[in-house]
């Protein structure tokens, strides 16, 4: 298997599989528990929550444990619901884990604006600016989008933003292990996680609060995570995103110039025999190894097929699309017709990835390409 799809997941590294594994079998306790058992599996929750803690510059008790990006990011908006303001900035290319969750919460009177992006993807700082009301509560932008890995300014929406005494969430989904991730150097109040995306395991994620005040349970129950996530925690879980955030950090140069390789050698390789590929998104400020490339006179969807009968695997946008094969929204958003939008794929590349993997992913696009 040739697996060019890291944007849409990650597989597990053996060392957290083997952790895992040891944790389900020996580590059991409830950590609600006094007793010595639910004390063990407390302190492997409270050590993995350093780990991720210190993954992003945060502290400890800035993190909670969710069941990934989706639940963080609803966490937020649905805590909204107790805020005296009402409004939400946020953009059109954003997962619709930010999207359909505003306009669910529209019924129960949080307002939202989406602020259009240009060309690269990039939001306006200016018209971010001109979005904020007196009555916006959250401006809530994604840090690198998934489908284009356009990087946004979230630096300078926080300036704004703090200025106008409105809090900021970004979705980083996609960035651990990726680029250094700060929370004190982006200065923003929330931030998502999701441990699949990380070589961890999927169904675990966490957020990052800046000031717990701010944040309100969405899940209602017991006390756990200090009453803000109701439920008893998922002990292996959370140790395996421990385990996968803390390897993210180790070496992150040599991972981001070892992506960058692959990105530069696979381009270079692409250019030789097909000369009218077009690169979506900001090529110079964007994640490393994520490529959203558009094949004019092909069709993803048939595209897709032909490679995965070789073995390869790749994406024609976001996985959460449930397999539909329709326009992009965020390529519409950047300009692309619907016919150069249907032609366009994703490859996203990551750390079992090879030359060689590379070199055979090039000759199947060649003879594939030259069919059309």
């Amino acid at each position: 298997m040739y697996y060019f799809d890291h944007s849409a997941t990650t597989p597990l590294l053996p060392e957290i599989t083997e952790l895992m594994n040891n944790i389900n079998e020996e580590v059991y306790g409830n950590p609600s528990s006094v007793y010595s058992l639910g004390r063990r599996s407390r302190n492997v929750i409270e050590a993995a929550r350093s780990q991720v803690a210190r993954s992003i510059s945060a502290k400890p008790d800035q993190i909670i444990f969710t069941s990934g990006g989706t639940e963080s990011n609803n966490q937020v908006f649905w805590s909204l619901l107790n805020s005296h303001r009402n409004h939400v900035v946020s953009n059109v290319i954003e997962h619709p884990a930010v999207v359909k969750v505003l306009q669910f919460l529209n019924q129960f009177g949080l307002n939202h604006d989406l602020v259009g992006v240009d060309a690269d993807g990039v939001v306006s700082i200016d018209e971010i600016a001109n979005a904020i009301l007196p009555e916006t509560a959250l401006v809530s932008i994604m840090l690198a989008n998934n489908e284009i890995g356009t990087l946004q300014p979230v630096k300078k929406i926080v300036e704004i933003a703090n200025k106008r005494g409105v809090l900021v969430h970004t979705d980083a989904v996609q960035c651990l292990g990726k680029m250094e991730l700060d929370v004190i150097d982006l200065g923003v109040d929330f931030l998502s996680l999701s441990a699949h995306k990380f070589y961890g395991p999927k169904g675990i994620g966490a957020l990052y609060i800046k000031e717990p005040k701010a944040l309100s349970s969405l899940i209602i129950g017991g006390g756990q995570e200090k009453n803000r996530r109701a439920g008893t925690e998922n002990i292996s879980a959370i140790a395996g995103m421990g385990l996968a955030a803390e390897n993210s950090i180790k070496s992150l140069t040599k991972k981001i110039n070892t992506l960058l390789r692959l990105e530069k050698k696979f381009k270079k390789g692409l250019n030789k025999f097909y000369k009218n590929a077009i690169l979506n998104g900001d090529q110079s400020k964007k994640l490393p190894g994520l490529l959203n490339i558009s094949f004019p006179g092909t069709k993803s969807g048939m595209l897709m097929k032909k490679l995965d009968r070789e073995g390869i695997s790749v994406s024609n946008g976001s996985a959460c699309g449930s397999g539909d094969i329709k326009p992009s929204p965020v390529l519409s958003a950047i300009g692309l017709d619907d016919i150069t939008n249907l032609s366009t794929l994703r490859f996203s590349f990551g750390s079992s990835n090879t030359n060689d993997q590379i070199d055979y992913l090039l000759s199947k696009l060649e003879s594939m390409l030259s069919e059309t």
